[in-house]
């Protein structure tokens, strides 16, 4: 019988066939696990936008920045007038802008770069550019991000965005946060004024609760009166 010759078989052998015989719901569970892995992945994702959710960015852009060092770059993107745009032509126009946003910062920030939206308007990208490039790179963004975007009945509708940078060599850390709370305060600084804004070291000493900047009603990012 096919069983007792199994039994009597070398050693050698029986280990192999238990252990083929193991490999079938192993197999299966192997593809259960990736499936698994990926609708994870793919939760984590922002639904409006297609962008890494808060947690997965912070993930990626923390390994960027310590692999990439002074060549690493730190963004934070806010969005100039969004409300307005919700408000005045409807949140399928706000929604279409937002995307719009997304996928040219994505297109900025190349495959490698950690894109993501922390909430609301608000994206982030961390990107490896060096210090060489990084004005350029950074002016092309502002350029990128202030094309006018067309929604859903083929009016095109003006967007402007207020871009805060960081990078670990002006600021002197690699630490994600401090980052971003210094590329948030240059943010600020420059809101509306249609450029790019690279933060020095006194952005990073504006006060912050949770990564946002405090300031006193009435001051900007830095404290002076708005």
């Amino acid at each position: 019988m096919a069983s007792t010759a199994r039994l009597q078989a070398p050693f050698g052998q029986s280990a192999l066939l238990i252990t083929t015989t193991l490999a079938v719901p192993l197999t299966g569970w192997t593809v259960h696990a990736i499936s698994l892995h990926r609708k994870l992945a793919a939760a984590r994702r922002d639904p409006l936008t297609g962008l890494l959710g808060r947690d997965g960015y912070t993930t990626k852009a923390r390994q960027i920045t310590h692999r990439y060092g002074d060549s690493a770059l730190v963004v934070i993107v806010d969005l100039d007038h969004f409300k307005e745009i919700n408000d005045g032509r409807g949140h399928a126009a706000g929604d279409r802008v937002l995307a719009a946003t997304a996928q040219r910062l994505t297109t900025w920030a190349g495959s490698r770069g950690a894109v993501g939206r922390l909430g609301g308007d608000e994206l982030a990208a961390a990107v490896r550019i060096g210090p060489a490039r990084r004005e350029l790179r950074l002016a092309q963004l502002a350029t990128l991000l202030a094309q006018p975007v067309e929604v859903d009945d083929g009016e095109l509708v003006d967007v402007a965005a207020s871009i805060g940078a960081a990078s670990p060599d002006i600021l002197g850390t690699r630490d994600l946060r401090l980052l971003q709370r210094a590329a948030d305060a240059a943010m600020y600084e420059g809101k509306h004024s249609g450029r790019a804004v690279l933060a020095g070291p006194q952005h990073a000493a504006v006060p912050s609760a949770n990564g946002r900047r405090v300031g006193r009603p009435g001051t900007d990012a830095l404290g002076r009166a708005a």
